[in-house]
């Protein structure tokens, strides 16, 4: 009942532009600006922006990155730097999971993708950042917004090993994330 209610609390949010600004350290330094694409995907943007303005995104590590594919952070629950890593990428946030919105928008290299388990209604607050083109995600995954400034920073982040791309040792970090209007 309560996913549900924070749904239509974010769904009857009004009509916004908003974008984020992301603070990275670690192997990368530096921020990072993200346009959020409110017209392709409101439910998504919407719960984005929220959780960033609860300062929730603070402290949450790029937990899987994969060399030629993508970096992906966001696990608000099982990701924050000083807890225990070993879950990360399996958590959500205080919100409720996010139908899926679906775009003609491709996957190219600096767009923003919704990371979710195999239910395509399943994004909650995790999401991946593109280092190249990866097509075969099209219409599989919410497109959100695309990085409009520090891609130098994207491609600058620490990066994992082996298949799932988990990130080993000490992750980059997002310091801070704001939301821009």
């Amino acid at each position: 009942m309560y996913k549900l209610a924070a749904l239509l609390a974010v769904m009857a949010a009004p009509a916004f532009s908003a974008g984020l600004e992301i603070d990275v350290e670690g192997e990368a330094n530096g921020t990072i600006v993200i346009d959020l694409f409110e017209d392709i995907a409101p439910l998504h943007a919407a719960q984005i922006t929220a959780i960033a303005e609860a300062g929730d995104y603070n402290g949450v590590v790029f937990h899987r990155v994969i060399d030629g594919f993508m970096a992906q952070t966001g696990d608000v629950q099982n990701g924050v730097l000083g807890g225990d890593l070993s879950r990360a990428g399996t958590g959500g946030s205080q919100f409720g999971d996010i139908p899926a919105e679906f775009s003609d928008r491709p996957f190219e290299r600096g767009i923003i993708g919704m990371a979710r388990a195999q239910n395509p209604n399943s994004a909650n607050s995790q999401f991946f950042i593109m280092f190249e083109p990866g097509y075969f995600l099209n219409g599989q995954y919410t497109v959100v917004g695309e990085v409009t400034s520090g891609m130098e920073i994207v491609d600058a982040i620490k990066r994992g090993t082996g298949p799932n791309g988990a990130v080993i040792g000490k992750p980059d970090v997002m310091t801070e994330v704001r939301v821009t209007e």
